[in-house]
């Protein structure tokens, strides 16, 4: 019997990496007299990195105008993450980034109809906040029965930690929730904590494979494109009777 969903964050919830992210990491370099500039392409490669601090310091690896010492690399990711997140939070707070279609109305129904719900992510804890804040409310936090960022994890997805630690936060056993994930990363890692995953497809990964998933679409917005196909219905978008039925079939749609 499915008793949660649990969200992934960047690229389900809302198209933040492009036009957010990038966009405020290019700002950091800026602010701090750099001349690196991450464009559109560039950045999809750099997805492949989990965590803001990370990519930092994987692009340092091949610049050789970046500190050559360990300390002032780490140092320097530090601040540079930290001017990051500010302006993320400001693109934000601007109205430059909304939810994808159909992710808020599959929201409201989870809390009509009793579907408990987490955040398992490991972008930071203050980008969650500005992106729902500006989207629920004030009250955001209060959707969610447990929420677990970066902060609180010490291993970023593919790692299974930020959904071992959601399920254990929820009191209940990996196969009564499902995950909606857009990355095979994030996939990777709901399949390695047992929890079976549903794929709404992102900009950045609109076509790489991912395995392991029970439903893979184009997103909550429509019915059309999924394996599996949901049942006929008299609404537009994926809602949570199809999230429920596909977690009751637990069909693996997309290899093993």
């Amino acid at each position: 019997m499915l008793k949660a969903l649990l969200w992934d964050v960047d690229g389900t919830l809302a198209e933040t990496e492009r036009d957010g992210h990038r966009v405020a990491f290019n700002a950091a370099f800026e602010a701090e007299g750099l001349s690196w500039r991450w464009d559109e392409a560039y950045y999809g490669d750099l997805l492949r990195i989990t965590g803001g601090r990370e990519r930092i310091l994987h692009d340092m690896a091949s610049r050789t105008d970046a500190p050559t010492l360990a300390q002032e690399r780490l140092d320097l990711a530090a601040r540079l993450h930290r001017h990051k997140n500010a302006r993320y939070a400001e693109i934000v707070d601007g109205g430059g980034i909304a939810l994808r279609e159909g992710v808020l109305e599959l929201m409201q129904q989870c809390r009509e109809r009793g579907l408990r719900m987490g955040i398992a992510t490991t972008t930071s804890r203050s980008n969650v906040e500005a992106l729902l804040r500006r989207h629920i409310g004030a009250g955001w936090a209060a959707w969610f029965e447990a929420i677990v960022c970066g902060e609180d994890t010490s291993r970023k997805k593919p790692d299974p930690e930020v959904y071992e630690r959601a399920v254990a936060g929820l009191g209940i056993a990996p196969l009564q929730a499902v995950a909606i994930e857009d990355s095979p990363g994030g996939v990777a890692a709901a399949v390695a904590a047992h929890v079976p995953v549903v794929v709404t497809r992102s900009v950045y990964f609109a076509d790489v494979p991912v395995h392991g998933a029970i439903a893979i679409g184009p997103g909550l917005h429509r019915r059309e494109g999924w394996r599996p196909q949901p049942a006929p219905a008299g609404q537009a978008s994926v809602g949570l009777d199809d999230l429920v039925d596909w977690h009751r079939r637990m069909e693996l749609v997309s290899g093993d």
